[in-house]
Parts: C-alpha cells; sequence; structure tokens
C-alpha cells in the first residue's frame, strides 16, 4: 500500500506471481507485445477475445470490488450490486486507486496476489471455455487457468455479473 510519498513499494511483481503460481503447478508466459487490454492479450495468447480473464477493479459506494470476467464481456452495474449486496454509485477508480486497492498498475492487474481485504467476485461467464487466461502482474504476460483455479487462488466467489455481446 501507498507509503508516505504515495508509492507502492509492496506492490507485487511478476516475479512473486510466477513464483506462487509455480508452486501451484501453474505457468506464466510473458511476452515481447504489451498485453494491457482484452484484445492484445488476445493477439499475444492467440485466443478469441472472450477467453482473456480480464480483472477490473470497481468501486460501489465506496467499497472497491475486483471483477474476474471474460473480455468480450461488460459487467452491468445492477448484477454487481446484486451480488454484492453494495449500494452507491459502480464507478471506475483511477490509477493510483488501482495500484492502491490491487496492488498493481492498470492493465496489469492480476486476480493472484490481491490484498486479502479486497473483495473478489468471478463471473460465471469464464464458464464457456475451458481455459483462460488472466494477467500475471503486468502488461506483459498471461497465465492459462480454470475458472475453478481462479476461484480457489482467489478465494473469490462466482455471479453472473455481465451482459454478453449479445446484449
Amino acid at each position: 500500500m501507498p507509503d508516505e510519498e504515495g508509492t507502492d513499494r509492496n506492490m507485487p511483481t511478476i516475479h512473486d506471481v510466477k513464483q506462487a503460481l509455480r508452486e501451484k503447478g501453474i505457468e506464466v508466459w510473458e511476452f515481447t507485445a504489451p498485453t494491457p487490454n482484452s484484445l492484445a492479450a488476445a493477439r499475444a495468447v492467440g485466443c478469441s477475445v472472450g477467453e482473456i480473464a480480464k480483472s477490473i477493479l470497481l468501486v460501489v459506494g465506496e467499497v472497491p470490488v475486483l471483477v474476474v470476467t471474460s473480455g468480450d464481456r461488460k459487467v452491468k452495474n445492477s448484477k454487481l450490486k446484486h451480488a454484492t449486496g453494495l449500494t452507491g454509485k459502480v464507478r471506475l477508480p483511477d490509477a493510483k486507486e488501482v495500484a492502491h486497492y490491487t496492488g498493481y498498475a492498470p492493465g496489469g492487474v492480476c486476480p493472484f496476489l490481491l490484498p486479502k481485504e479486497l473483495r473478489v467476485l468471478v463471473d460465471s461467464s469464464l464458464r464457456r471455455f475451458p481455459r483462460v487466461y488472466a494477467a500475471a502482474g503486468n502488461d506483459h504476460s498471461a497465465v492459462p487457468v480454470t475458472t475453478d483455479q481462479i476461484l480457489e487462488l482467489t478465494g473469490g466467489e462466482e455471479a453472473d455479473l455481465c451482459q454478453g455481446p449479445e446484449s
């Protein structure tokens, strides 16, 4: 979390994520091409945008919530509020807030090694795929995992949070 100067000295690195996932038998992939969003990540991995497990920090009222969903889906505010039981405006935080609440810079937010107090919701849309690809703590990485592995590794809750491209 930020120190007196506002810097995040304890931000997990990709090396931290690699070590934690290696202990679970999960490999981290690194790319020379940047992977800061679902489209770029899908190109680097060689998969569909839907197979990218994007991690989005949202603030509901004053409460941060990390949502992990398919790259081709949009979080529906009403579904997020229903799933969390929270009220208030849903907003995207600025870059400084993202780093503060998650420990990662925007473009590299991953669902692993998050602060224990950050609530994680995993959208059921990920179940469409046998394997999805999450970021690994920087904007040049991907981790092939199953939805069940994401739930287990994050302690997250599965919920229906999104509307699809057809909605």
